[in-house]
């Protein structure tokens, strides 16, 4: 199957231009990064150019948000990532495990039925995002680490402009114990300075990661957790190169993370998406109302299936049951026939067409809102993926790792070559997100820059963003602003919510590899300021 022909870029093809966002293209032919923050983008590309590899630009982009987008992602936070090297996909997991004190009697005991969403040590797993740096690094890298973070230790001590969408939440985060590095934020633009991010980047830097975990990070971090952590929690490597799942679809090989991932979601959608009448144009309702429940039946028992030792996620016969179920003129009910954040982004592709799709994740926003208290980094809450029910596979407890929403993607061409790197934030919504974009790409041809900056439809709950799946048939379908679905959708039996254009409906990017070799990429409008650049 040959790849479609590419939609105009003015807008994606009949539809025209798009209403909102910019959705430029960036081409560059010999390596592209993109990410959520030009700085980020501007220090991965400068070890493009110096020789370095896409897994060197992508640790120090990465460690450059780290700094910079703590309302994201950071060094308290988790980490996978997909990377091409030129002849085979290798999938990192580094999403870290909860601590040898970890009690799920103790919590049922006062009272909870879930994980505390927010202010509470017992939902931080031990993060795994420096370990994912040094496996990386290890595994792919050319340049010496300390090169690689000196970008992001440099922002961290001499300053950076607060982006706009940390300004949301840092009045909040400074009022909490260890927040005090973002109380002088009022406005996009006033300097931050992190001397705490800046000593412990050092320290990784200088002595690998027990520099961060052995060090003034983790010697806090258990003085923090009371007993939730041990040294020995701390001193084990948490990264793991895992076996990648992958699905065809629209003619190409489509790759994501096994579980403890919902990488799963994206690639079963995506196959239950293939064998389905869509119409040729995305403006259509029925192109949102299929796909749409398509990510219903793929996901619907999310909390049930998914937990780090979960298997055959893409059994044939099942996708096939699945896609069975949908009615292409009404609205399914699931209840009877189907019972038979926050988070950034980044990919690198480098001149010898290696690529790397890399996640790293604080959950939501801020993560936890608990602070390491001698260097200020603020923790993930990636333990509310754990269920409290006894006996559930996906059960709070030592050593254990939490059910993740995190989901990288990155297509292959039938000859096993890199067609694209691409993912996003956005908790449950995900692999509905990345449905919609591959879906254009590779079915309808889209360039990038439209393919990411279309509106978008999502599963909404009007919660946390993380209970998506809590009760699948309550859910409405968000539009966003500038969508051509709404009464169409209604129509078909759905309940549909109109909202504005931006961050809520996630930040993908997207890096694709034309036939001839040549990089177009696209970073998403929703994050203000990110960037896609290339040489």
């Amino acid at each position: 199957m040959s790849e479609p022909p590419r939609a105009s870029r003015d807008g994606g093809g009949r539809g025209g231009a798009y209403s909102r966002g910019v959705h430029n293209t960036r081409y560059a032919p010999s390596g592209m990064v993109c990410s959520v923050d030009h700085l980020a983008s501007s220090a991965g590309l400068a070890m493009l150019e110096r020789g370095g590899s896409a897994a060197d630009a992508a640790i120090a982009a990465n460690a450059v948000l780290a700094v910079v987008a703590p309302h994201m992602c950071g060094l308290g936070g988790d980490l996978f990532a997909l990377v091409h090297d030129g002849s085979r996909v290798s999938a990192l997991n580094a999403s870290g495990r909860a601590g040898s004190g970890a009690d799920p009697a103790r919590l049922r005991a006062e009272g909870h039925t879930r994980m505390p969403h927010l202010h509470d040590i017992r939902s931080v797993p031990v993060p795994g995002c420096v370990d994912g740096w040094a496996a990386l690094h290890a595994g792919h890298g050319r340049l010496p680490m300390a090169e690689l973070l000196a970008p992001a230790i440099r922002l961290a001590e001499a300053g950076f402009p607060a982006s706009p969408l940390m300004v949301a939440g840092a009045a909040n985060a400074a009022r909490r114990p260890g927040g005090a590095d973002f109380a002088s934020v009022r406005a996009a633009g006033d300097r931050v300075t992190r001397p705490g991010v800046a000593r412990a980047l050092t320290a990784v830097a200088e002595r690998g990661r027990d520099g961060f975990y052995l060090g003034e990070f983790g010697e806090g971090l258990i003085g923090l957790g009371a007993g939730e952590f041990t040294e020995a929690d701390l001193a084990a490597p948490g990264a793991d190169w895992v076996e990648p799942l992958k699905t065809r679809a629209f003619g190409h090989d489509v790759w994501s993370m096994p579980p403890n991932s919902q990488g799963y979601l994206l690639l079963r959608s995506l196959a239950i998406a293939e064998g389905l009448d869509l119409p040729r144009s995305p403006h259509h309702p029925a192109w949102a109302h299929l796909l749409a429940e398509a990510a219903r039946v793929a996901g619907h028992d999310r909390l049930d299936v998914l937990h780090e030792g979960a298997k055959d996620l893409l059994d044939p016969a099942e996708i096939t049951r699945r896609r069975a179920l949908i009615d292409p003129r009404s609205r399914l009910r699931l209840r009877a026939p189907a019972a038979a954040g926050d988070t950034t982004y980044l990919c690198v592709i480098d001149a010898d067409g290696r690529g790397v799709s890399l996640i790293q994740s604080n959950a939501a926003g801020f993560g936890s809102m608990v602070f390491e208290p001698r260097t200020g980094i603020n923790l993930h809450n990636r333990g509310i993926g754990f269920s409290l029910k006894p006996g559930h596979p996906a059960e709070y407890g030592p050593g254990r790792r939490p059910p993740h929403t995190l989901a990288p993607a990155l297509i292959t061409r039938r000859d096993g070559t890199l067609r694209s790197v691409a993912g996003t934030m956005g908790g449950d919504a995900q692999p509905q997100i990345l449905l919609q974009v591959i879906t254009r790409l590779l079915r309808h041809g889209e360039e990038p820059g439209p393919a990411i900056s279309a509106p978008r439809w999502r599963l909404g709950t009007g919660g946390t963003g993380f209970d998506t799946w809590d009760a699948p048939d309550d859910a409405v379908i968000d539009l966003e602003e500038g969508g051509s679905w709404g009464d169409g959708l209604a129509a078909l039996g759905h309940r549909v919510a109109a909202l504005p254009y931006g961050g809520s409906f996630g930040h993908a990017h997207l890096i694709d590899v034309r036939e001839d070799g040549m990089l177009a990429g696209a970073a998403d409008p929703r994050s203000l300021v990110g960037a896609a650049i290339g040489r």
